[in-house]
């Protein structure tokens, strides 16, 4: 599943592991000293976040939690909510952390496992029974555990169009879909992200507990963390309190161009209410801080109660599948993991010979972060409203090496060199994209043969219209992605969607006896987000 580092997107927020490639330099032996004690750590750290936005200076703002043996050290809000106002961001800021609420999710299956209601290595179906996949073999073994750890066999982001931008689907109807969406590898062969299966989770502990999965998480586990400023839905997240969504809509390509305003609510742009278990929730530095905090003490409460037992704590930390795998550390690269693992809602690898555990979050307009380091019982988290992932990068390993008090790299450095790199091949590749519709062969066919309703399984209808002189494209559930579709190369055709915060395909179709019958589709730019799975798309025409 390793691609080429794309210049700024949610796939390398969350899939970049703390240690990934630095150039040496000295730019922390002079902090090194500072950061000894925990008020040196919160102060090493607020120096450097301030040199990061200084770095990034389009960055709007940026939220940090900083929990060390047991009480957050730092929790704080820098820089503005919304690009161009005075509004600041500070600890009681909210900001999306979407995929950083899959381990809350596991966290509340952890509690039912605790209390015998289940059991991780159950079949799904003994809790939702008739549940089933477009494998069925593997739709009769899949378990409660594999809905935890990206192992089930479906491709990078399979079936995330049925959420994903926003959508108009109900979670009983993207349930309804689940058996549809197409299966690419072997069961528990290997590691391809999945939020479907994290809404099947959810779906089993609201079949289980007897209430939504919004209400046990609210009730079960905010409500006793003390979590007050923490919501499960981003509808709920009111926007005078949130950090709002920035990022770059192009030209040429989407993470290309000026930093904008993608809505005035987080909800505008991200709204995962149906697949909230995948990543829903909406916090703040103060408040995630609680939830750190319980993580390092395995559960534990200050009030000397649990959450879920040790036992849970570890076993959501296990691994489960790999990731990916390397020779090691290396000189030059003395951060750079052997083994990076998924367990249940969480990462786990080694980094500079310790155990690191970890999860990203990214949705439109916003990317996070949280790391656990146990053997020091520290942890951090890192939120941002904006899709600067090279900046996450740097904050994320830059903040891990303080807490370590580790020398010699230069994050910021390092990751404004890639940063440049990959806009370079970004702006090439738009490019070579243009031009190759401009040299594209006609259709074979007149435009209007290629209208009509064409219907995938799984995700439904996407209707093409005639419209004067050219077609017209709409996806039926999914009100952004709508748009001209221009003749690209023969029977390929590409979108243009007036709303240039989403991302274009190309659609190819498939000629029987003279008429286009069935089709195919991809992404146009190189750096698209995972969540447009356009190739998982099978069309055939009504």
């Amino acid at each position: 599943m390793t691609h080429r580092l794309p210049a700024l997107t949610r796939r390398s927020a969350l899939f970049a592991s703390a240690g990934a490639a630095a150039l040496p330099s000295a730019a922390w032996s002079q902090t090194a000293g500072a950061a000894n004690d925990n008020a040196g750590i919160a102060e090493a750290v607020d120096a450097y976040v301030r040199q990061c936005m200084a770095a990034w200076p389009d960055q709007p703002a940026l939220g940090i939690a900083v929990v060390k043996d047991g009480q957050p050290i730092l929790t704080r809000g820098y820089g503005v909510k919304r690009q161009g106002a005075t509004d600041p961001a500070d600890e009681h800021t909210l900001f999306a952390i979407a995929s950083n609420t899959k381990n809350v999710t596991a966290a509340a299956l952890a509690m039912l496992v605790d209390e015998g209601k289940v059991k991780w290595d159950e079949p799904v179906r003994t809790y939702l029974p008739g549940f089933n996949l477009s494998d069925p073999v593997i739709g009769e073994r899949i378990t409660v555990r594999d809905t935890l750890s990206h192992r089930a066999g479906f491709g990078l982001g399979a079936g995330d169009l049925l959420f994903w931008p926003n959508s108009d689907r109900t979670r009983a109807e993207i349930m309804a879909a689940v058996p549809h969406v197409p299966i690419e590898d072997g069961f528990r062969a290997n590691y391809h992200y999945c939020n479907l299966m994290f809404v099947v989770a959810g779906e089993v502990i609201a079949a289980v507990s007897g209430m939504p999965w919004e209400t046990f998480v609210q009730t079960r586990i905010l409500d006793r963390v003390g979590m007050t400023e923490t919501v499960p839905f981003t509808s709920m997240a009111d926007p005078a309190k949130s950090a709002l969504p920035h990022g770059r809509i192009g030209p040429p390509l989407r993470y290309q161009g000026a930093m904008t305003l993608l809505s005035d609510s987080i909800a505008g742009i991200w709204n995962w209410d149906a697949a909230g278990a995948a990543g829903g929730f909406c916090s703040t530095p103060a408040d995630w801080a609680k939830w750190i905090q319980v993580r390092l003490a395995m559960g534990a409460l200050p009030d000397g109660t649990r959450l879920f037992s040790e036992a849970r704590a570890n076993e959501m930390w296990r691994p489960n599948v790999i990731v990916g795998s390397s020779p090691g550390p290396t000189a030059e690269l003395p951060g750079r993991a052997i083994a990076t693992t998924y367990a249940m809602g969480w990462s786990v690898q080694d980094y500079r010979g310790e155990r690191l555990i970890s999860h990203g979050g990214g949705s439109p307009g916003g990317i996070s972060a949280t790391v656990l380091l146990p053997g020091r019982n520290a942890g951090f988290a890192v939120f941002s409203n904006a899709e600067e992932s090279l900046l996450l990068r740097a904050l994320r390993s830059g903040i891990a090496d303080i807490v370590m008090s580790k020398t010699g790299f230069d994050w910021i450095a390092d990751s404004r060199r890639i940063e440049t790199e990959g806009n370079a091949r970004s702006i090439a590749a738009a490019a070579e994209i243009d031009a190759k519709q401009a040299a594209g062969a006609p259709p074979s066919l007149p435009l209007s043969a290629y209208a009509g309703t064409w219907r995938d399984p799984w995700y439904g209808d996407i209707v093409i219209e005639p419209r004067a002189v050219q077609l017209w494209l709409k996806f039926s559930r999914t009100p952004a992605l709508q748009g001209p579709l221009e003749p690209y190369d023969g029977e390929t055709m590409r979108t243009r969607f007036p709303d240039t915060r989403e991302e274009d395909a190309f659609i190819t179709f498939e000629l029987e006896n003279g008429r286009p019958v069935r089709a195919t589709m991809k992404g146009v730019s190189p750096d698209i987000d995972f969540s447009y799975d356009y190739q998982d798309l099978r069309l055939t025409r009504v």
